[in-house]
């Protein structure tokens, strides 16, 4: 290559020949040689194609660890562990560039992914970072209690909120104090599955008796939080409720939500069989609801070949827009609903047993803001 005629074309020339690949084709030609390395990492070349080439994948979190499990899941946690729908293949991102101990992702937004870390004063610190570009940087300073307690949500213009049942923190890269926001949020009970869709956060809340649960659906406009003027946040949380959805949150057990298409909400849990305490359930459920309408549908029930692997065991379902995946103990492998079709996931990264959580990765070459 020291050579070869390629060596003589100007910056801008490369540039332009490798923003017509794919990101698939960039990854690999960047082992090519030293020049393409250094012409595909370069922050012009990043800026170029950030907006442009992205892969949708699936991303795991890391099993919750014992003490005793550690050294059996050391390798999870040196890298993400992501599927590739389209390609039907695992893959792996190296998180060997961040100085900080048992790197855990929670989240992603716009290529970025946002971890817990262990800082070397012990402490849990949030992280913002792309696995692609191996940039990081540290968000200010957290107690440990947040990374026990809260959901870390991030919205389409990386606006970062960490939520728990009695407060909020907010951080957005562009405002000028660069600190975390503190707001009371006193919801009725501990925030299940939150997510954000445009500028709103959604939740489920258990307002029912410790003997029997009723699901309710609770949003908040983001812009509400950034009212200074109001320093509680229970008033801004609205219940949303309409008659026309009549028993839809009672005839499923322990729903869960999930960032649908566009300005969709998916929520997704077991059908009951009947109303008694402790029921069994018939299938898995997802139903969409329109955010413009505020009408429910049935998305897709999942097929009995498939939940009678999850109709004795709990499952953790994650995923977006029409892509919903579900894992289970024992299971050995993922279920996957993608776009209308249910099909397994073989090549589950450790024993395949481990109940998983996870995310959609927008994989881009995005720079750290």
């Amino acid at each position: 290559m020291e050579y070869s005629p390629i060596n003589r074309l100007p910056e801008d020339t490369l540039h332009q020949i490798f923003s017509s690949l794919s990101l698939r084709q960039i990854m690999i030609c960047r082992s090519v040689c030293k020049l393409f390395n250094r012409t595909l990492t370069s922050s012009s070349f990043i800026h170029l194609i950030s907006a442009r080439s992205h892969l949708h994948l699936l991303a795991l979190r890391p099993p919750h660890l014992h003490h005793h499990h550690h050294s059996r899941h050391a390798s999870l946690h040196s890298c993400i562990h992501v599927y590739d729908p389209d390609q039907n293949q695992w893959l792996r991102f190296s998180l060997d560039f961040l100085p900080f101990r048992s790197p855990h992702p929670v989240a992603s937004s716009l290529g970025l992914v946002y971890l817990w870390a262990d800082s070397p004063d012990s402490n849990k610190s949030l992280i913002v970072c792309n696995p692609l570009t191996r940039q990081y940087r540290v968000l200010p300073q957290l107690g440990s209690a947040w990374s026990r307690h809260g959901s870390v949500l991030v919205d389409s213009r990386n606006r970062v909120m960490v939520l728990t049942e009695l407060a909020a923190l907010y951080f957005s890269f562009s405002q000028k104090t660069q600190q975390w926001l503190k707001f009371s949020s006193n919801l009725p009970s501990k925030p299940r599955s939150p997510i954000v869709i445009s500028n709103s956060v959604f939740a489920l809340c258990d307002v029912g008796s410790p003997w029997r649960s009723k699901w309710k659906l609770f949003s908040c406009a983001v812009k509400n939080l950034l009212n200074l003027n109001l320093n509680v946040m229970n008033n801004n949380w609205e219940c949303l409720e309409r008659h026309e959805w009549g028993d839809i949150f009672d005839i499923m057990k322990r729903p869960r939500l999930i960032p649908g298409d566009g300005n969709k909400i998916l929520m997704i849990g077991g059908l009951k069989s009947n109303y008694s305490f402790n029921q069994s359930c018939s299938t898995i459920l997802i139903v969409r609801l329109d955010l413009e309408t505020m009408e429910w549908e049935e998305a897709t029930r999942m097929p009995e070949a498939l939940h009678r692997w999850f109709q004795d065991s709990k499952f953790k379902v994650f995923g977006g827009g029409n892509r919903v995946c579900f894992s289970g103990k024992k299971v050995g492998r993922l279920a996957l609903w993608d776009c209308c079709k249910w099909r397994w996931i073989d090549g589950v990264p450790g024993n395949g047993d481990e109940l998983f959580r996870g995310f959609t990765f927008e994989a881009r070459l995005t720079a750290i803001p």
